[in-house]
């Protein structure tokens, strides 16, 4: 999706690049912070983000604290043309089936149509 926004803004010469570059991950970041807000509030002391890497990815990531000491957990999920895989926290790829997948496409659409409202729309009136 940022992709294409940033094409669309021109974001296409060289000496622009590192601006772009700046930009793409900002974005990038406010995606993932809507996204994890699609799941309900985020508990206090809690980091949630859920965001579309790149047209075949979708990154799940929470830290937060238990007792003291810090804990996270990333799960990365692939659209592959045979179906979806993920992995969590760097182990090997499984396949997602029945109601994980249903859930994550439908978390894709709701993060979409979000990431659009609130992400994309008002970026695109301020130009």
């Amino acid at each position: 999706m940022i992709g294409r926004f940033l094409r669309f803004t021109g974001f296409s010469q060289a000496d622009e690049m590192d601006q772009a570059e700046k930009f793409r991950r900002n974005v990038i970041r406010h995606e993932a912070k809507v996204g994890g807000e699609l799941f309900g509030p985020v508990p206090k002391g809690v980091r949630r983000e859920f965001f579309c890497l790149d047209e075949h990815t979708w990154i799940w990531h929470e830290e937060w604290s238990e007792n003291g000491q810090s804990k996270s957990k990333t799960t990365r999920y692939s659209v592959r043309p045979n179906g979806i895989v993920k992995a969590q926290d760097g182990h090997g790829y499984h396949l997602v089936k029945g109601e994980e997948a249903k859930r994550l496409l439908e978390a894709a659409r709701a993060y979409q149509k979000r990431v659009e409202r609130e992400v994309y729309r008002p970026i695109l009136s301020s130009v």
